[in-house]
C-alpha cells in the first residue's frame, strides 16, 4: 500500500519528512495523468451497455450516465441544518434524541448528566434530513448547575440553526429555565419549546404553565412513549431553514480553509501564532486556554490560507469531562467548515486514545488530513524508537495521511506543511475518469476475485467515482461485497491512483438480473 514515508533510525532527530509516495502516478501529474485510453473508453461503453440486463433505478441510471451524484446528496452531513436539543438535567433530553431517531443511539440513565462520546446525529422527518445534536452529555454538580447549564445553551445555541428547548412539565419552569430563556431570546434562533413527560390527556394542563416562559406555544410531549412528538417535529420543520447556516464547507473560491485539531496542551495556539508571526492566541501551560475558534488569514507558501484554533472551552477547576463535551462541539462545527485538518500529536507523550479520536473524527466528516507531530525537538532517541511503534500500532488505518515532524515552539519545519496541504487537498478534489477506474478495478478483480460465499460470487458490473471532497466511488455489483474486500479494493485504487491525505469513500450497490 502506498503511504508517506517515515524518516529511517539515521534521520535527523529534529528534521521534518518530506512527503513523498513510491507507487502510483504523480499526485502532481494533474487529471492528464489518468485520462483513459481508448481500451478503457471501449471498455465503459461495453460495462455500461451490460447493466441493461440487471435492475436499475432512476438514481441509478442517471449515476450511471453523468457520473455523479444528485446535486446535494455528497455532501449531505455539512449542509444539513443542525437541530440542538437543550434542556437541564434529566428533563429527558436524550430520551426525546432517541424518540426522533427511531433507535435507541443517545445513553439514557436516571443519573443527571450522563457523558457519552458521541453527540451528534443524522435524522430525518417527513423527508427533510437534519443534524440532530444531543447536548445531555455533561457532568453537573451541586454548586454549578446553573452556570454549567448556560454555558451549554450557549454552545448549543452558536452551533445550532435551531433549537428544541426540552422543560419538564410535571416541575414547571425552574430558575434554571429562565436563565437558558434569557440566552435564547438574545440568540434570535428559532426556538421549538418541547414540554416533556406528559404522558395522558390529563396532564397538558400542567404544559400550559410554561406559555410563561415567552417562547410560544408549548408542545406537550411523551418522549418515553412517543405521544405529541410528530406535533413537535411538525412544529420544528416549520422555523428550520432548508440549508444550514452553521454548517458545511465553505463555498469554493475563497481562502482554502485548514484546522487545526488535537487533544488539549498539544500546541495547537503556538503553531497558529508561529504561523501568524505574532502572540494571536493566548499560550498558557494549562491544558485547554482557549474558549473560542479562532480564525486567522495567513499567508503561507505564496498564498493566503484561513487557519482555524479548535482547542474547544478553557477549564476551571470543578470541572472534568464537561469542558471535554463543549470542546467536542466546538471542534465538530469548525472541522465540518473546514476543507482539511491538521491533527497535532504530543511526541512527548505516548499517543492516546483521545489522539486516535480526533483523528477519527476527521475521517468521518470526509476532510483531508495532515497529522504533524510536534515538539519534535524535545525527544531522545529511545522515546523516539517507541514512538515509531506506536505509529505503525495505532494509526495503521490513516497510512494515507501526509506527515510532518514540526516543533511550534521553535518555528523548525512549520513550513513544510503548505506542500503537505496542498497534496492533501489536491487529492480530496481529484477526480478519476469513468473508463479508468473501470479498465484499472477490472485487472484487480481479475487478479483477485472476491471470495465465493455460499456458492455465489459476487460480479463488479461497473463502478464510478460520483464525487470529490472526499472521493466518493459507487460500484454497482451482483451480490454483495464483504467490508474486508472493500478495503482490499481501497488499498490498491490507492496504489494506483495515489489520494495521499483523503479518506476515500466506497459505496456498492448491489442490483439483481431483471427477471425474463
Amino acid at each position: 500500500m502506498s503511504e508517506p514515508q517515515h524518516p529511517g533510525d539515521d534521520a535527523d532527530p529534529g528534521d521534518g519528512v518530506e512527503v513523498e509516495w513510491t507507487a502510483g502516478p504523480d499526485p502532481e501529474g494533474g487529471p492528464e495523468a489518468y485520462a483513459p485510453s481508448a481500451e478503457d473508453e471501449a471498455l465503459e461503453a461495453a460495462l455500461r451497455a451490460g447493466l441493461v440486463d440487471f435492475e436499475l433505478s432512476e438514481e441509478d441510471l442517471a449515476l450511471v450516465e453523468s457520473g455523479e451524484l444528485p446535486a446535494g446528496e455528497g455532501a449531505e452531513v455539512g449542509g444539513l441544518p443542525v437541530v440542538a436539543v437543550v434542556g437541564r438535567p434529566n428533563v429527558g433530553k436524550s430520551s426525546l434524541v432517541n424518540r426522533i431517531l427511531g433507535r435507541r443511539e443517545a445513553v439514557v440513565e436516571d443519573v443527571p448528566g450522563v457523558t457519552r462520546d458521541r453527540v451528534s446525529y443524522t435524522t430525518d422527518w417527513s423527508g427533510r434530513r437534519f443534524t440532530l445534536v444531543d447536548t445531555g452529555g455533561w457532568e453537573v454538580d451541586a454548586t454549578g448547575i446553573h452556570l454549567r447549564v448556560a454555558e451549554q445553551a450557549e454552545v448549543a445555541i452558536e452551533l445550532a440553526d435551531a433549537v428544541m428547548f426540552v422543560v419538564d412539565a410535571l416541575v414547571g419552569p425552574t430558575d434554571t429555565d429562565e436563565q437558558v430563556v434569557k440566552l435564547l431570546r438574545r440568540s434570535g434562533k428559532p426556538v421549538v419549546l418541547v414540554a416533556n413527560k406528559v404522558d395522558d390527556q390529563h396532564q397538558e394542563a400542567e404544559a400550559a404553565s410554561l406559555w410563561s416562559l415567552g417562547l410560544g406555544q408549548p408542545w406537550p410531549v411523551s418522549a418515553l412513549h412517543g405521544r405529541g412528538s410528530g406535533d413537535a417535529l411538525d412544529a420544528l420543520l416549520e422555523v428550520l431553514p432548508e440549508r444550514s447556516a452553521v454548517a458545511g464547507v465553505d463555498p469554493e473560491g475563497g481562502p482554502r480553509r485548514v484546522a487545526l485539531l488535537g487533544r488539549p496542551n498539544v500546541g495547537k495556539s503556538s503553531l497558529l501564532n508561529r504561523l501568524a508571526g505574532s502572540e494571536r492566541v493566548v499560550v498558557d501551560e494549562v491544558a485547554g486556554t482557549t474558549r473560542d475558534p479562532v480564525d486567522e488569514l495567513i499567508e503561507l507558501g505564496g498564498k493566503v490560507w484561513r487557519f482555524v484554533d479548535t482547542a474547544g472551552i478553557r477549564r476551571r477547576v470543578h470541572q472534568t469531562k464537561g469542558a471535554d463535551f463543549y470542546a467536542s462541539l466546538r471542534t465538530q462545527a469548525a472541522l465540518e467548515k473546514a476543507e482539511v485538518a491538521v491533527v497535532l500529536v504530543d511526541v512527548s507523550e505516548p499517543i492516546a486514545e483521545q489522539d486516535i479520536r480526533v483523528i477519527q473524527q476527521v475521517v468521518d466528516a470526509g476532510r483531508s488530513l495532515v497529522v504533524a507531530y510536534n515538539k519534535w525537538d524535545t525527544m531522545d532517541e529511545e522515546r523516539r524508537y517507541y514512538l515509531e511503534r506506536e505509529i505503525e500500532r495505532e494509526l495503521v488505518q490513516i497510512t494515507w495521511a501526509p506527515r510532518v515532524n514540526i516543533s511550534a515552539s521553535t518555528g523548525r519545519n512549520v513550513a513544510r506543511l503548505v506542500p503537505a496541504l496542498e497534496t492533501a487537498l489536491d487529492s480530496w478534489d481529484r477526480r478519476i475518469p469513468t473508463g479508468r477506474i473501470n479498465a484499472f478495478l477490472g485487472e484487480v478483480v481479475a487478479a483477485h476475485p472476491h471470495p465465493v460465499r455460499s456458492g455465489k460470487q459476487p460480479r463488479i458490473l461497473f463502478a464510478t467515482q460520483a464525487d470529490t471532497r472526499p472521493p466518493k466511488f459507487v460500484i454497482f455489483a451482483s451480490g454483495f461485497i464483504e467490508a474486508g474486500y472493500r478495503r482490499f479494493l481501497e488499498r490498491r485504487i490507492r496504489e494506483q491512483f495515489g489520494f495521499p491525505g483523503t479518506p476515500i469513500e466506497i459505496s456498492v450497490r448491489v442490483r439483481e438480473k431483471r427477471r425474463r
